[in-house]
């Protein structure tokens, strides 16, 4: 198992576990959904280091991306205090694996000088708050953004729940 940032070749296998992941969300939880990215907004995430994989016999089981800061989603985001784990999307052939815990393993040894790791989704999934929750998460509620414009298109309207973990 290694974890490396994405790369540019990546980008088809991204797409792929996005639509992949769309698909279950669409059979699991047909109140929401990712829409489709844009392939700008992955490119940028890439040349950023922002754009996360974890491999395993040279196969990408899961990716997830990062920001450092996210304001329209969490009021109180000075900017440099949190990381925040964005679309996470498990290869359907590795699914079933926990890859939310190691995510979580991970980003306490990436984060320096930060005081959370925070996640958000979309929609009221007791099943997924609860997942959140046993990877070590606090669920901190849900609530509507005041606003949605700029983000993803299942921000608009949706009910967002929010997931911290304070780190020391």
């Amino acid at each position: 198992m290694q974890i490396t940032n994405s790369n540019e070749n990546d980008i088809q296998e991204i797409f792929r576990l996005y639509k992949l992941a769309t698909d279950f969300q669409k059979l699991k939880f047909p109140e929401n959904q990712w829409p489709e990215f844009d392939k700008e907004l992955i490119t940028k995430e890439i040349i950023e280091k922002r754009q996360y994989k974890l491999l395993i016999d040279d196969k990408i089981a899961c990716i997830w991306a990062i920001t450092y800061s996210d304001p329209q989603i969490w009021n109180d985001d000075d900017g440099h205090s949190s990381v925040y784990i964005h679309r996470i999307a498990t290869n359907p052939n590795f699914r079933g694996n926990n890859y939310v815990k190691l995510i979580v393993d991970w980003a306490k040894e990436f984060t320096e000088n930060k005081k959370h790791i925070r996640m958000d989704t979309c929609g009221e999934n007791q099943k997924l708050i609860q997942h959140y929750k046993n990877c070590g998460f606090e669920f901190l509620g849900i609530k509507k953004l005041d606003n949605a414009l700029g983000l993803p298109a299942h921000y608009h309207n949706a009910d967002v729940c929010y997931f911290e973990i304070k780190l020391n």
